[in-house]
């Protein structure tokens, strides 16, 4: 009876290890969410972290990437982060100023960068960590910025002049700056997720968007907007982040090799934006389907006049000392608009 009471507590023992071996051998799955297209500067990048954090952990740890709202829509991906059924995401700056991270909306401010050297500057610098440090409090790590690029105007008339806009209904994300931004112009803000942007424009329950040129094309807008100006006005970009609890649980060589991809998909991300964003605007042009308006110098100064009172609504809400330290890193002066 010992024997066999020993044999039976072998086994268990044995059978024990095998179960607690094969736990640990079963991958690491992080859900990473967008509600962008693959072949965008933001869906190319996140299938490049996927490949290289999988390569560099081994196996340890699988990625998998929902693309185009597969999982959840623009208002409801950064609640479940938080709530942990997806681990990461790359929303858009302006996503984090309705949760209370209002710091974020100075990037929607209109003709705040004019190009992505001054941009850099911030995101790149001690402004850039200090905005990541933010999330914190919100059970979020920023990991970086990733880059898409400078927004474009669209609709079906010509919009040359700030006039051209009144009465139109242009779609937004929720971002309170991108409503001062457009009643500036004389248009209505319409608040809309990002992919039931298409169908809107299609049916005409918005007159046109903004959008940086690559989400413009792979959208397919091209196919329901007669007019794209390159007014180049604003900035639109992604925070590449992690559910906190999650990230901070991460085995510690686990997590050097996630920084590490990290690190080097978000280079990969930066470097594509602009390549990416000037193949779509050829290919827009060569589909035929929408005439491609350049504004003048003049024309471009109207805009800007226009739009120069959405700073001074603003900075209350978004805070001075910051958009004073954003002035001076970009070299952007009001007073001379």
């Amino acid at each position: 009876m010992k024997l066999r009471n020993l044999m039976l507590m072998f086994a268990a023992a044995t059978l024990a290890t095998f179960a607690a071996t094969a736990i640990a051998q079963q991958p690491i799955i992080i859900k990473f969410s967008h509600v962008v297209a693959l072949d965008t500067p933001k869906g190319l990048a996140a299938e490049y972290f996927k490949k290289i954090a999988e390569e560099r952990t081994k196996g340890r740890v699988k990625v998998e990437v929902y693309p185009n709202s597969q999982l959840y829509k623009d208002k409801e991906e950064l609640e479940a982060l938080q709530l942990g059924a997806v681990q990461m995401l790359a929303p858009s700056m302006a996503k984090f100023g309705p949760m209370g991270v209002r710091e974020y909306e100075s990037f929607d401010l209109p003709y705040l960068f004019d190009d992505f050297k001054e941009l850099h500057r911030v995101t790149q610098g001690p402004i850039g960590q200090m905005l990541l440090k933010k999330l914190d409090s919100k059970g979020i790590v920023g990991l970086g910025f990733w880059d898409n690029g400078f927004k474009v105007m669209s609709a079906n008339k010509p919009l040359r002049k700030p006039e051209d806009f009144k009465g139109l209904k242009m779609r937004i994300q929720s971002s309170k700056v991108l409503e001062s931004q457009m009643r500036a112009l004389g248009s209505i803000p319409q608040v809309m997720a990002f992919g039931e942007v298409y169908q809107a424009l299609q049916t005409g329950v918005v007159d046109g968007t903004e959008n940086p040129i690559s989400n413009f094309y792979t959208q397919k807008m091209h196919e329901v907007q007669k007019y794209l100006i390159l007014s180049n006005h604003g900035y639109l970009g992604y925070v590449l982040i992690a559910n906190k609890k999650f990230w901070d649980g991460l085995p510690a060589d686990i997590r050097v090799a996630l920084d590490g991809a990290v690190k080097d998909a978000t280079k990969f991300a930066n470097d594509l934006a602009q390549k990416k964003n000037d193949e779509d605007l050829e290919s827009v042009r060569k589909s035929g389907k929408t005439q491609i308006i350049t504004l003048t110098p003049q024309e471009k100064q109207a805009w800007k006049k226009a739009l120069i009172k959405v700073h001074q609504e603003s900075e209350a809400k978004i805070g001075k000392d910051l958009l004073q330290s954003i002035y001076k890193e970009t070299g952007f002066d009001p007073s001379k608009l």
